[in-house]
């Protein structure tokens, strides 16, 4: 077996397992398991949470009594991560061996192994910094990039002759002007751009707890402007020493932030739909078209689970899922820029 085919392969694992680590991690932080093990990369000192529960570890961490549920969750997300850490090893490895056939760019290779590298630290910083909410929405943010560098690299591997046959229907059949391609393609970059912002709020939305501070839709507290503190809702730094878990913002904040979401919702909603429509437009795009309509149906998927989640009252797996299907909106927005960004 060829090189290309153990990195295809194990970039395809590393993409679901990814995916489901981003997921999961969601979980963690949603069931406030977040500093379910107060200590970095072990838990309460041991390796396993069953192995802390036989330990006397009070006189450790006397401020923090074990929980097993939460450290379990805790651990089992480290784990994944540790598995998922292996994979991008092997495919950076991999890459640097086949440099010569240029089968895998090497530079994205390397931009993911360091990638890990950063989300590690982020990782351990979100649980010394006591979930500190620009940490956590940084450690979402690396590892939603984690799964992107993966999912792209996977997209640019060659397929043999499969690829050649629909790269060249896709340049023979494009008779339409090239202004309309290079138009789909700035569409899709800022609607790629709006979406990354609006994961970003997503993240500072959940890290500062903010989601139930409107809890009704679509205005905020029975008004459509509720009193909103925007001076204290945005600030980055707050200093050490601060436990976030709960939050430490006073309820217009939250509320300020809340709105922001939203309207950034709004605003990437209305970029993402007029990239996928400019594609649908062109008929001779075939190879783009499915995957317009993956961004126009995981469009779709997420405003339904966002607006079902706060008509729902915010249940657990809803909000699971709110981060489940960012995750896959931003997979299915990455397939249609790669596919227009080929010759």
């Amino acid at each position: 077996m060829t090189s290309t085919h153990w990195i295809r392969r194990l970039c395809i694992l590393g993409v679901l397992l990814c995916y489901g680590v981003v997921v999961l991690g969601a979980y963690v932080r949603l069931t406030a398991a977040g500093l379910g093990c107060p200590d970095w990369p072990g838990c309460y000192g041991h390796l396993t949470p069953a192995a802390a529960q036989g330990a006397d570890t009070a006189a450790a961490f006397p401020d923090r009594p074990l929980e097993p549920g939460k450290a379990w969750r805790e651990m089992i997300h480290r784990y994944a991560v540790g598995t998922l850490s292996v994979i991008i090893i092997l495919v950076t490895a991999l890459a640097i061996a086949a440099r010569r056939r240029a089968v895998v760019s090497v530079p994205l290779a390397l931009a993911l192994f360091a990638t890990l590298v950063m989300q590690a630290l982020l990782g351990m910083l979100t649980v010394t910094w006591r979930l500190n909410p620009l940490i956590v929405t940084l450690h979402l943010l690396f590892g939603m990039t984690t799964l992107a560098l993966l999912w792209w690299l996977l997209l640019s591997l060659p397929r043999g002759s499969w690829e050649a046959s629909a790269l060249r229907y896709s340049h023979t059949g494009s008779g339409g002007p090239a202004t309309k391609l290079a138009l789909a393609r700035r569409v899709t970059l800022l609607g790629l751009i709006a979406l990354i912002i609006q994961i970003a709020l997503g993240g500072w939305t959940s890290s500062n707890y903010a989601a139930v501070a409107c809890p009704d839709f679509p205005t905020c507290q029975g008004a459509w402007w509720p009193h909103s503190d925007y001076r204290n809702a945005f600030v980055l730094w707050r200093g050490l020493g601060i436990n976030y878990e709960g939050g430490v913002l006073g309820n217009p904040a939250r509320v300020a932030i809340h709105l922001t979401h939203r309207i950034g919702a709004a605003v990437t909603a209305a970029a993402l739909a007029l990239a996928a429509l400019s594609v649908l437009r062109q008929r001779a795009l075939t190879g783009d078209r499915r995957w317009a309509w993956a961004v126009l149906g995981a469009l779709i998927l997420q405003l339904t689970i966002g607006i079902s989640m706060v008509l729902g009252t915010f249940p657990l797996w809803l909000a699971t899922a709110h981060t489940a299907g960012a995750a896959l909106l931003l997979l299915a927005v990455l397939a249609l820029a790669r596919t227009l960004s080929r010759p």
